[in-house]
């Protein structure tokens, strides 16, 4: 093997960066071992050790870089929902209610009615909605223009639509104004997000327009989390005070707070401000940030009891900060005492009461762990704010010609400027706090009256910053309300059974291959495979914790699946091997030939099951492409373990001289002079594929598929009882409250179940979702134990719930039946290209289709009868793309010695040559197909309910596409090309 120094040293690059990102992993699961024995069962004391180390270095590779706690969480193997519990949402933003708003909300009759028009059309269209607008507008009037005053045309607007612009011009504006609007609201979700108090929330854009994608692990409260992020956000201007015009209120709230504390001691009470306001580590973190020393007060506990407040909010006592506004530092865990603190009726008395206190967007501190506390001036008698967003007409970031730095331009309307124009007279070198959402972003100091509106503000921003100050303060002028389309939510205890069911599959799974192997293929080759074997699955896990994947069960079912598929690429090559040495040739050559013939198989095989993981890529969403990411992952790692590490285990050996075995005495002989008359006996396969062709397409005709909420839409609910229940005086309750009778199905026992309904799927809000569980625990009280709660229920008895809109269940389908069709298309062009004859291409084509009719005629045959859930959804797609690849791998393994054969051969008789070929992969055939079932199965016995049919349908896959790979696909081949030979002779 030539450049074995090359390979051995990516190996070992490979292989230390694996490590290196695994360690995170291990390093933030000791920390959280750690911080369980330092809680000792209380979970707020465990979390507020995690909190007060979150900024401290934990690790440190290679005695290089170091890390903090928060970093380590960041770069560890991530967990999706089904594993470790949590609420997943997909929003959308509402584009049509920024049309509207930067048209004033035109009562212009075209205007109207085109919006109608395009929410029609949006239901069955792929399109964004500013182009579906522009359409329906053509088409009610032709002439009408939307630069006209009445919709477009406006003061607000006039920098950018020109008088008498035409319509294309104006569409292009808006769909600009638009994205603008939406990376926007993207930004303002994000920052919400990260005030949940989530470790490893995760949000992204989807591939749809307007499309948000978010993850929130081990949320409990899921009515709270639609509340939050459902809100319009709320810009507002306010005055602030400076530290030394509050500083005697706050020192009256310690002394206040002491005589609180004081009194509960003596009458033997809890006291109102308890030990969360105790021994504080961080005053000195502070003070060494602010650049002083606490030398006077190096008792935190006496610290603590004479300064309550202090003792959670270090005071800005002439130190600086980032706006004269600022009165306060804390760390991010005594945030929340300290809120609690000034909410408290005796704390209010002794503050001023046009006094109030907001927090800073961003921690100051590069552990992230500090946050300011601003002191806001209430001017109003209502409370409000003197100014809010509705007042901005524009803003943008830009340099300043003079000194190079970034700052934010912003200009308002008439009544916004005249306001403006009174706050920065009464506040000269005072700062002006602005806030989204009840959090300051920034509060300038004011430097002079500014009038006409137009203003600049300017700090040390870096260009992003003052561009997300611009998008910050644009947002009150687009509102751009983002409603929740989709939504599910795995309860913690579901997401930990799914861990232990699917670490049981995977190691069951492996276990099994690795005797499988050592079993068949001898302790020299099949030791050799299963340390490749091994060596792959470091390869893979490093590469899905260096790339930031989320592992989710249909993940590990990826990788489970491509273990047992990784297997082939050795199985090919030691046939291969095998064969070289039944032919005459000594060991070392036969290796070297054998590796040398198996790689046109191997390379076509692997290419075509990677074309199916990356389409599945492309047109998944959430789950789906996880188990791609594994899948493409997992086929690379594989083929680079199982070429290149074994051969350098088998150089070694070689160079030894020592011997290598391929195979046992038990296993020599199997299937090695097979002679099956494939060829000869294809009607009889003929007739037995078309009798399963026309049973499948009889049930799909009249039974149908029991299609999940993922392509009709609906909300579904698992919900377990203590005592088994029948699910159909379950479905009986359910129809009293919602007016119809839902599906109720069990769910992994008689004492689970699963509900599925479509009741007011097509309204939107969250009083909305809040109405449709109340009517859940309303149907099932009588099913839970005396006294339960509603929140009791949510929280307890609800262990997962989903939500699908109307909307997104039709990009669903769509989606869907695209990514197969367009896997068909790409599997068919590159077979025939690489063949260089359609009838192969055509072959292998009609093998598939026969393949995915007859495993979605058998979801269709048996749905209701088996004990398990036949449901078509995201998942079923994955698997029939999976059982595509698969089928596909077979198949060209197929089609490539027919090739050689026939090359080799060119006189003899096709069919006998064929015949021959087919029976010399039997051997690779049954090994393959074996390992990948003895997988399969164990996911499917051992890898949880939530995962069943899934797993069901790639076992009834890979078992058609065997069978189809061996008498489908050539048979079909065979004769394609034999009519057409007919057809030119006719012609001759």
């Amino acid at each position: 093997m030539r450049n074995k120094g090359a390979i051995r040293l990516l190996a070992i690059v490979f292989a230390l960066v694996s490590l290196y990102q695994l360690t995170f992993t291990y390093v933030t699961k000791k920390v959280e071992k750690d911080a369980r024995l330092f809680g000792a069962g209380d979970v707020k004391q465990e979390q507020a050790y995690l909190d007060s180390i979150r900024g401290e270095n934990v690790y440190s590779f290679l005695g290089l870089k170091g890390y903090t706690y928060k970093e380590c969480k960041e770069l560890e193997m991530n967990l999706g929902l089904d594993l470790k519990g949590g609420m997943n949402v997909t929003m959308e933003v509402s584009v049509v209610d920024i049309i509207k708003a930067m048209a004033n909300n035109s009562k212009n009759e075209t205007f109207v009615a085109a919006i109608a028009k395009a929410k029609e059309m949006q239901a069955n269209s792929q399109d964004d909605f500013v182009t579906l607008f522009g359409k329906a507008f053509s088409e009610i009037d032709p002439n009408a223009q939307l630069s006209s005053p009445d919709i477009f045309g406006t003061l607000e607007l006039k920098d950018k639509i020109a008088f008498g612009a035409t319509n294309s011009e104006v569409l292009k504006v808006l769909k600009t104004e638009s994205e603008a609007a939406i990376d926007n609201t993207f930004n303002i979700l994000r920052s919400r997000i990260d005030r949940f108090g989530v470790s490893q929330p995760n949000i992204q854009k989807a591939d749809v327009s307007g499309r948000i994608i978010i993850e929130l692990p081990g949320i409990k409260d899921a009515a709270r989390v639609r509340k939050l992020l459902q809100g319009t956000a709320s810009l507002e201007f306010w005055e602030t005070y400076t530290y030394s015009e509050v500083g005697g209120a706050l020192n009256a709230v310690n002394t206040k707070l002491a005589e609180i504390n004081a009194a509960s001691e003596t009458t033997d009470e809890a006291p109102e401000v308890k030990e969360e306001v105790k021994a504080n580590d961080d005053v000195a973190l502070l003070d060494k940030i602010e650049g002083e020393s606490q030398d006077s007060l190096t008792n935190a506990k006496e610290l603590a009891k004479t300064y309550p407040l202090f003792s959670v909010l270090n005071p800005n006592q002439g130190k600086g900060g980032s706006s004269l506004a600022v009165v306060g530092y804390s760390h991010v865990k005594d945030t929340a005492q300290v809120n609690k603190i000034f909410a408290m009726p005796a704390v209010k008395s002794v503050l001023p009461r046009n006094l109030k206190f907001y927090w800073g967007v961003k921690a100051i501190n590069d552990g992230g762990t500090i946050f300011e506390l601003y002191a806001i001036k209430v001017t109003s008698r209502d409370g409000k704010a003197p100014l809010d967003g509705d007042a901005v007409i524009s803003a943008h970031d830009e340099i300043d010609q003079r000194t190079a730095s970034a700052e934010v331009s912003m200009s308002m309307n008439g009544e916004g400027s005249k306001v403006w124009a009174r706050l920065t007279k009464d506040n000269l070198q005072k700062s002006i706090a602005i806030v989204l959402d009840g959090y300051v972003y920034s509060a300038p100091t004011v430097q002079s009256e500014i009038k006409g509106g137009s203003s600049s503000i300017s700090g040390n921003f870096t260009i992003a910053e003052a561009k997300d100050l611009a998008n910050i303060l644009k947002s009150g002028k687009l509102p751009a309300p983002a409603h929740i389309i989709a939504d599910e939510v795995v309860g913690p205890s579901l997401g930990q059974e799914s861990i232990q069911k699917g670490m049981w599959s995977f190691i069951i799974a492996f276990i099994m291959i690795l005797v499988y192997m050592f079993f068949f293929y001898s302790k020299g080759a099949g030791l050799t495979a299963n340390i490749a074997l091994i060596t792959n699955l470091f390869f893979l896990f490093g590469v899905l914790a260096s790339i930031g994947a989320v592992l989710t069960l249909p993940g590990i079912a990826g990788i489970v699946l491509t273990i047992g598929m990784s297997v082939d690429a050795n199985v090919l090559i030691f046939e291969r091997i095998q064969e070289e040495m039944k032919s005459g040739k000594g060991l070392s050559l036969a290796i070297s030939d054998g590796y040398k013939n198996a790689y046109s198989a191997i390379i076509d095989g692997n290419l075509t099951t990677l074309l199916t993981g990356v389409i599945l890529y492309i047109f998944g969403e959430g789950p789906i492409k996880g188990f791609a990411t594994t899948l493409v992952i997992g086929i690379i790692s594989s083929l680079f373990a199982a070429i290149f590490i074994t051969r350098l285990f088998f150089e070694g050996r070689l160079a030894r001289k020592k011997n290598i075995t391929f195979t046992t005495k038990l296993t020599d002989n199997w299937l090695r002079n097979a002679h099956i008359g494939f060829i000869e006996k294809r009607k009889v396969f003929y007739v037995i594929s078309g009798a399963l062709i026309i049973a499948s397409i009889i049930s799909l005709s009249t039974r149908g598929l029991n299609q999940g909420i993922d392509f009709t839409g609906g909300r579904t609910y698992v919900v377990a009882f203590d005592q088994p229940v029948e699910v159909g005086d379950v479905a009986e309750s359910l129809s009293a409250v919602y007016g119809h009778a839902p599906e109720v199905k069990t769910f992994g026992g008689n004492s689970q179940v699963k509900i599925s309904t479509k009741y007011k799927i097509d309204q939107e809000g969250t009083e909305i979702d809040d109405e449709v569980e109340a009517k859940l625990f309303e149907g099932l009280k009588d099913y839970l134990p005396a006294g339960t709660t509603k929140e009791s229920f949510l929280e307890n008895n609800r262990k997962m719930s989903q939500k699908v809109g109307p909307t997104i269940a039709d990009d669903i389908r769509q989606s869907a039946v695209w990514s197969v069709l367009f896997a068909l298309i790409v599997i068919f062009l590159y077979i025939m290209i690489r063949f260089s004859n359609w009838q192969y291409g055509l072959g292998a084509v009609a093998a598939l289709a026969h393949d995915t009719i007859i495993v979605l005629g058998i979801f269709s045959i048996f749905y209701g009868i088996l004990p398990f859930s036949l449901e078509i959804d995201q998942a079923f797609i994955a698997a029939i793309l999976t059982v595509v690849g698969y089928s596909i791998n077979d198949t060209v393994v197929v089609f490539d010695r027919i090739r050689e054969y026939l090359g080799l051969q060119p006189k003899r008789n096709p069919e006998e040559v064929i015949d021959k070929a087919l029976n010399s992969t039997l051997r690779r055939t049954f090994s393959t197909s074996l390992s990948t079932l003895v997988v399969l199965l164990a996911i499917f016995f051992f890898g949880g309910t939530s995962i069943q049919g899934f797993t069901f349908a790639l076992i009834v896959g890979v078992v058609v596409g065997t069978y189809s790979s061996l008498f489908i696909a050539t048979p079909i081949a065979y004769d394609s090309k034999l009519r057409v030979q007919k057809v030119i002779a006719k012609k001759h």
